[in-house]
Parts: structure tokens; C-alpha cells; sequence
């Protein structure tokens, strides 16, 4: 009789003079989210994240969102990051890479995932004046190319993100939150036909 496969679980701390986050994620989950990060929007983009990966992720944050939401959400995505990393260990029997294209209403956004150990971001497509706009009171919508970023560099993933189209900033930003939800769950996701390491050179 096999064994089980060993579980994919991680929990990551991080405290500055700015922050104190803690992230949990089990990527074998069924996409069950807790977030308090102390910014609304972010926690509504990271419980999609969570509910369309299938990965189960906690997050509590608490961070000096009086000055600015910019620190909190940052250190949030290098948690995240480094949690999701850790959990992935030597990412023997995965499928490594993922690709999905996803619309809301008017928006439509492609990400591809490269869980190769190599951090790469091209984040593109977002209509002027996307970063300008203030979601949900706290939100900037530059914040979420630096989440994109800070999240890949610290899973150490290679993430293309691409908006195809979009109107509505809010939907812009949900369409790109749920788009690398959907291509992380199909990099990460044990695949029973890979033997070792999905690489030629036997490491990622």
C-alpha cells in the first residue's frame, strides 16, 4: 500500500516597524479563505484568490494602513509569496506550469504561471488611469501590479499577466486576482503521470 503524499502546508511570520503579518496556506485545500489585512478591498481579492485556487490561505495583517495601505499590502504579497513557496518544497510530482484566461463582465484578463524557481513578472494591458483610481476607500490600482510582483519574486514563480480588456476598475483588478488564482491551482496541482521533478534538469 502507498503512502500518502506528504501534506503542502506553510506558515509564514514577518513583523517590521510597518507590519506584522501571518500567512497559512495549504495548497491542497478546497479554497477556503480567512483574511483580515485591515484594507476591505484586499481582503475581498485575496479570499477570490483562495476560493478559485483551491488553496486555503490565512492571512492577519496589521499594519500602519493609517498612512498609507501601500506597506501592509506589499508585505502581505511577500508573505504570501514566501508561504506558498515553502509549501511547494522540492515541487516533485506537480504539474508546474498553469494558464488560464478568465473574464468578469467586461474584463478579461490572461495569467500564465512558471512555477520554475526563476522570478520573472510582465504585467500588462491595464487601462489608463488604472493605477490612479482609489478602490474601496484604501485600494490604489497601482497596488496591484506590486502584489503581482512582490508575490511572484517571493514563491519565485514566473508570472505573466495580461488584461485583455476592461472597463471597470474594480473588475480589472478582480479579473486578474481571479485569472492567477486559476493558473496557480494548475501549476501546483499534483499530477499522478510526473515522476520527480517536472524539469529536464532535475531541480526547480
Amino acid at each position: 500500500m502507498s503512502s500518502a503524499p506528504a501534506p503542502r502546508m506553510a506558515t509564514v511570520r514577518r513583523g517590521t516597524t510597518e507590519s506584522i503579518v501571518e500567512v497559512t496556506v495549504d495548497l491542497d485545500g478546497t479554497g477556503r479563505g480567512e483574511v483580515t489585512t485591515g484594507v476591505p478591498f484586499y481582503d475581498h481579492m485575496l479570499l477570490s484568490l483562495a476560493k478559485h485556487s483551491l488553496i486555503d490561505i490565512t492571512v492577519t495583517a496589521e499594519g500602519d494602513t493609517h498612512v498609507d495601505a501601500h506597506h501592509t499590502v506589499e508585505d502581505v504579497a511577500i508573505v504570501l509569496g514566501q508561504a506558498v513557496r515553502q509549501a511547494l518544497g522540492d515541487k516533485s510530482g506537480i504539474s508546474r506550469f498553469g494558464d488560464a484566461t478568465v473574464p468578469l463582465d467586461e474584463a478579461l484578463v490572461q495569467a500564465v504561471v512558471d512555477v520554475a524557481g526563476r522570478p520573472y513578472v510582465v504585467h500588462e494591458g491595464e487601462p489608463e488611469g488604472q493605477q490612479y483610481v482609489l478602490i474601496g476607500g484604501h485600494y490604489l490600482g497601482s497596488l496591484t501590479r506590486h502584489v503581482l510582483e512582490s508575490f511572484a519574486v517571493h514563491a519565485q514563480v514566473a508570472l505573466h499577466v495580461r488584461v485583455l480588456s476592461g472597463r471597470d476598475p474594480h473588475h480589472v483588478v478582480e479579473a486578474q486576482f481571479k485569472a492567477l488564482a486559476r493558473a496557480l491551482r494548475a501549476a501546483v496541482a499534483r499530477d499522478p503521470r510526473v515522476e520527480g521533478i517536472p524539469s529536464a534538469k532535475g531541480a526547480l
